[in-house]
């Protein structure tokens, strides 16, 4: 009795053995969601790191003064910089990087400025409305 059921378990138990050894493709839980490489995680983690840059030189009063004083609410401003894709982020974290100390805010200024002015001739915001 007992080589009899070894004769009909042992292909059972090999087969359950290669089937559960074996890799399995799983396909992932959302679309596009998956593995990474290195490098676009670390454009993601500069991508995150050039907006706070934008953000924290835009939450300054000197430069939140200049953009009222030029007729933009920096609540506005904000969701622009929102807005932006990663490599315009990039660009301009890189442009506020390069002013000189002195003309930051002038200079902080022009780059949302051509920005903001960019978006509104390609049609992607309304700010001013000379651009139509």
């Amino acid at each position: 009795m007992m080589n009899t059921l070894c004769r009909y378990l042992s292909p059972l138990l090999i087969t359950a053995l290669v089937l559960t050894s074996l890799p399995v493709a799983a396909a992932p839980a959302t679309p596009g969601a998956g593995l990474i490489t290195t490098q676009e995680a670390l454009k993601a983690e500069r991508s995150v790191e050039d907006r706070a840059r934008i953000h924290e030189i835009l939450a300054r009063d000197d430069v939140q003064q200049q953009l009222v004083a030029q007729g933009v609410d920096p609540a506005e401003v904000k969701a622009r910089v929102a807005a932006l894709s990663d490599a315009e982020a990039a660009r301009m974290a890189d442009q506020l990087d390069q002013l000189p100390a002195g003309a930051s805010v002038v200079g902080a200024l022009f780059a949302v400025f051509v920005i903001l002015l960019i978006t509104d001739i390609l049609g992607l915001t309304d700010v001013y409305p000379f651009t139509r």
